[in-house]
């Protein structure tokens, strides 16, 4: 046995590190505030959002609407029933904005 298996015998163990992941909402959001258009399209999402979200539609979609109660997006009118389009809000000056604020 050595010194520091007696030394660290009688403290706790170190609780174990967790890997997060920021959420998809985070994320985009991120990412939206580099667009460099005022406003974005489904379909622009799909091609263009980080990979993790524009993978999976229903994800973009959620995540958009996640985006727009926080005040993030504002949807805009459409032509298309299935298509979706928004204005991007951008505050300034936020460095690291969240989801959540």
């Amino acid at each position: 046995m050595t010194i520091f298996d007696r030394l660290s015998r009688g403290r706790p163990a170190p609780p174990p590190e967790e890997k997060t992941k920021p959420d998809h909402a985070q994320r985009m959001l991120d990412w939206l505030q580099r667009w460099p258009k005022p406003t974005i399209n489904s379909k622009e999402i799909y091609q263009y959002a980080p990979y993790s979200i524009r993978s999976d539609r229903e994800i973009a979609i959620k995540t958009a609407e996640i985006l727009t109660k926080h005040g993030w997006l504002v949807p805009l009118p459409t032509r298309r029933r299935n298509e979706r389009h928004w204005r991007v809000i951008r505050k300034e000056p936020i460095l690291h904005p969240k989801v959540a604020g």
